[in-house]
Order: C-alpha cells, then structure tokens, then sequence
C-alpha cells in the first residue's frame, strides 16, 4: 500500500491527554521494542484517548476495532466479496494494520470471541505474520506494526475472561481515574466550564464509584461528567444534566437514581 493510504489513519491533531505518571515514557519503551501492549481499566478512563495520544506523539497511523460478541475472525483478518467482475478479496483492519505499520487498538477485546482473539497470536510473538488461511497468503508484519488491546478487568464474567495464552503476550498497564484535581481538570478542559462546576462533578462522581459492588456495577466515568458538563455549558440546568447524563445512563433501579440524585443534590 502507498503513503497516502496510511495517511487517513493517521491523526493530524493532539488529542488531549494529562498524563498522570510514567506511562508515557512505558509505552513508547514498549513500543521501541514493539511489544504488544495492554491497557486494563475502568470504562471511560482513557485508556483510548491515551492510545490516541501515543499514536499522534509518535506519528504513527492508528487503526481502532470496537470489539462486539459477534465479530468473527474474518472481520478481523479479511474476506472473499462478490462484485461485478466476480470475487475480490478485502482485508480486514488486523490485516491492513500489519501491511502498512499501523497500530492496531482491539477496544474491549473481551467482547470477542475467545476463537476469534486467537486470530491475533501470531501477530504477538516473535513470528510477527498474519496467516491468510482463505486467500492462501502469509502476511508478514511492517517493522512499525503493533497491537494493542484494553479491557476492563472489573467488569466481566468468567465467561468474558481472556485466555492465559491470550494474556500472556503482553506487556500490561493499569490504567484507573485520576486524582480529584487532575479529573476535575480534564473535566473543565474537555467541556468548557470553570474549575470549581467541574470539582463538584468528580464529588457526584467519587460516591457513585464508591457504591460499586453495592447495587452499582460501574461508577461514574470520566467521560458521563464530561457530557453532564458539556450540557451545563449549554445552559441546561445542573440538575437536568446530570440526570441526564449521569444518573439515568448507569441504573435503572429507581432507588439507586435517588440515592444519585441525592449525590447530585448535595454538591449542586
């Protein structure tokens, strides 16, 4: 593939990212030595503004799968498709990733099919190909080529686990939400309202992830306050937003809306 087919994955523009410690400075180590890399955290955390980040600090094209139950293999790696001069094959985003030296983020890998996650293994050893079983072709990776996988550990079932085989490819990092200043920060910049709304935000925040694990299965994320702020930025009222944006998206149980509503109430 030419240049200019690598050059629509490739992100012109700094995404925001606060870094919070080394995990710069980890990744493009791991990177140099194109390691495939982990990225385990809570939802809405960053972990895909930081690969985001990364890609665009190092000039590197990005090509980002959203993991779902239903995705095969061969949405991964390629398929024959039918078309007026009869059939053609169509790599899939694993494969042009490996052709051209992209970076290839699998977004909440767990989703998948552990028979389809397989499909990656020999991408993530020292082998570095990707067999084309259908077309007959072994692709061997560019030298820039790395995979990247997230997940979020706290939020799975044993059935939504991966392998150990999968696991042990990778290099891992712990991603979590940041301090109170720092979120708040990412709050006011990502949305446009002052320091002090933005605080109070992460307040609501910290007593919702406070009752995970008693009648919540996720806490607020980074990314619900940042909407709840985008709409005060709006001019809808505080109340409204967050029951917008931040009580109704996480329960249905009306009793636990109460006790977030009264969160909301007691900083607002």
């Amino acid at each position: 593939m030419s240049d200019d087919n690598t050059d629509q994955y490739l992100i012109t523009e700094e995404p925001y990212y606060r870094t919070i410690g080394n995990e710069v400075a980890l990744y493009e180590a791991a990177y140099d030595a194109r390691m495939p890399v982990m990225l385990k955290g809570p939802t809405g955390c960053g972990k895909s503004r930081f690969v985001e980040y990364m890609a665009w600090k190092m000039k590197k094209p990005l090509i980002t799968v959203a993991c779902n139950e239903d995705m095969t293999a061969s949405d991964l790696v390629g398929r024959f498709l039918l078309d007026i001069n009869g059939t053609r094959w169509q790599d899939g985003p694993l494969t042009v990733a490996a052709r051209v030296g992209a970076i290839c983020y699998l977004d909440e890998i767990v989703e998948a099919r552990q028979d389809t996650t397989v499909v990656i293994h020999p991408l993530t050893d020292h082998r570095r190909e990707l067999p084309l079983e259908k077309k007959g072709e072994l692709v061997k990776a560019h030298p820039d080529f790395q995979i990247v996988i997230s997940y979020n550990p706290g939020y799975q079932s044993l059935m939504k686990d991966l392998k150990q085989s999968t696991k042990q490819r990778f290099g891992g990092m712990d991603f979590d939400y940041p301090s109170s200043e720092v979120e708040a920060e990412v709050v006011a910049h990502e949305s446009g309202v002052d320091l002090e709304t933005a605080g109070k935000l992460v307040q609501v925040a910290h007593r919702s992830r406070n009752l995970k694990g008693h009648g919540l299965d996720e806490g607020m994320s980074t990314r619900l306050l940042v909407y709840a702020a985008q709409l005060i930025n709006k001019g809808i009222d505080v109340q409204d937003a967050c029951q917008m944006a931040l009580v109704t998206p996480l329960t249905d149980d009306q009793d636990m809306r109460d006790t977030l509503t009264a969160a909301v109430n007691t900083y607002f």
